[in-house]
């Protein structure tokens, strides 16, 4: 038996059998995320809003909770979209869900499928703590304690204080 042909993500094509890329390069998704809304007192390279002004978290890419997001393409892949920065937006997943393939979305529809959670600043430094080991926020650094600083056997060379947090 003979194995199967390799297979293509995603149709389209130039009609001279090339292949539309379906996915976004690292470039394209670096730029991607580089253009989208900051979150004020938040670390750009950590934290954005979406389209529909939602706060998402660059290290939760492609999971479904509220903080999670997917690069969407603006307009659709299927409607002839091409997976390049200047079409392409970060979107929370449960967002881009709804989206789908639909064209011409506008800001307050797609506010209306967005979780419904607005989590605090402080919840946000939890949650920030928990995936980086420390807080990145203007006049607000601090880091992660070690398990050796925690029980006095280790004296950190960082300078920044240890967060304190709940």
């Amino acid at each position: 038996m003979s194995p199967s042909p390799p297979r293509s993500h995603g149709g389209g094509g130039d009609g001279n059998g090339e292949k539309r890329p379906r996915f976004f390069d690292t470039n394209a998704k670096a730029l991607c995320w580089a253009k989208a809304d900051t979150v004020p007192g938040r670390h750009p390279e950590r934290w954005r809003k979406d389209a529909a002004g939602n706060v998402v978290c660059k290290r939760f890419f492609n999971c479904l909770g509220c903080l999670c997001y997917e690069y969407d393409h603006i307009l659709p892949f299927s409607k002839g979209g091409e997976s390049t920065a200047d079409n392409c937006q970060i979107l929370q997943s449960r967002v881009n869900r709804f989206k789908s393939d639909k064209v011409e979305v506008d800001s307050d529809k797609l506010k209306e499928f967005s979780c419904d959670v607005n989590f605090t600043d402080k919840e946000l430094d939890i949650i920030e703590m928990a995936v980086y080991g420390d807080v990145i926020r203007s006049g607000n650094q601090c880091r992660c304690k070690t398990i050796a600083e925690k029980l006095g056997k280790y004296k950190p060379k960082d300078k920044a204080d240890a967060c304190k947090l709940p």
